[in-house]
């Protein structure tokens, strides 16, 4: 009897490692912080860079149309083009193709 009591000892100590050993690996894997995780993230950053340097460019180019508009410095092509495209305008001796 106490040959096999020996025996169940060990048998119960490796089950529970094993089971601590696979349940850690898959949190390191897939879990909240694992390397899945961290790869989705990394490739958000990414994507939200990219996002960010387009909406940068986007904002220097209007700010540099803003600034030609402006009473200190006032292009006058740009002034007649936006007149044209938003109000329409054109001059009396132009023709107009539709």
């Amino acid at each position: 009897m106490q040959q096999k009591n020996r025996a169940v000892g060990p048998l119960i100590f490796f089950s529970i490692a094993f089971v601590l050993a696979a349940y850690f690996t898959f949190a390191a894997v897939q879990g909240s912080y694992g390397i899945f995780k961290r790869v989705q993230i990394e490739a958000e950053i990414t994507d939200m860079t990219q996002k960010r340097d387009t909406l940068r460019d986007e904002v220097t180019r209007m700010a540099n149309l803003t600034h030609r508009l402006s009473d200190d410095y006032l292009d006058l092509d740009l002034l007649d083009q936006q007149a044209r495209n938003i109000l329409g305008l054109v001059r009396g001796d132009e023709v107009v193709i539709r």
